[in-house]
């Protein structure tokens, strides 16, 4: 049986070097990446912009060839020739714009329909925590210094955040009364 390995490599800035990261890869016998396969141009990113830039790092910078499965013309293993290498440019530069409109499109009808469900009066987002039985016990003894933070999250039977969110919320209310 054959394994095949495949290494990742990714800076979160521009200023960091993936030089260390690359030269680990190949001490584990990686070979550096020649061929990208990826199911549709739209993966690349969320704009023309982003999808041209992706597509111009992967072939110009890492020099790596990239075949879109659902569109056989952006095959860069293919039509190495300059009129190849155009009407691909062009194929890339309307599919790209092409994505960007689409993402727009579901933007503004996402958008239509939340603000349809808001004016019926949908709720979106978490419900909000209200403060238990267990919670007012609980936090009556936190506040009279009877037990600590974490003896009154366990007794409220809450989760660490919501105790805190609904702390807030009575240090609030005693605030305005």
């Amino acid at each position: 049986m054959n394994t095949k390995k495949f290494g990742y490599v990714r800076v979160i800035s521009k200023d960091q070097n993936e030089g260390k990261q690359i030269a680990s890869m190949k001490e584990q016998g990686i070979e550096e990446r020649d061929m990208l396969y990826i199911h549709s141009l739209d993966r690349f990113g969320r704009n023309k912009d982003e999808i041209l830039n992706e597509w111009q790092e992967i072939t110009k910078q890492i020099k790596a060839d990239i075949i879109v499965l659902d569109m056989p013309l952006l095959d860069t293993t293919k039509y190495k020739d300059s009129m190849g290498s155009f009407i691909s440019d062009l194929v890339l530069q309307i599919l790209s714009w092409m994505a960007q409109e689409e993402r727009e499109r579901i933007r503004k009808r996402q958008r239509e329909g939340i603000d349809v469900a808001l004016k019926n009066g949908v709720q979106f987002g978490r419900p909000q925590a209200e403060p238990t039985p267990e919670f007012q016990t609980a936090y009556k003894k936190w506040k009279a210094g009877e037990i600590t933070a974490t003896a009154a999250i366990e007794e409220a039977g809450m989760k660490r955040t919501t105790f805190y969110k609904l702390l807030k919320k009575m240090k609030a209310e005693e605030q305005e009364a």
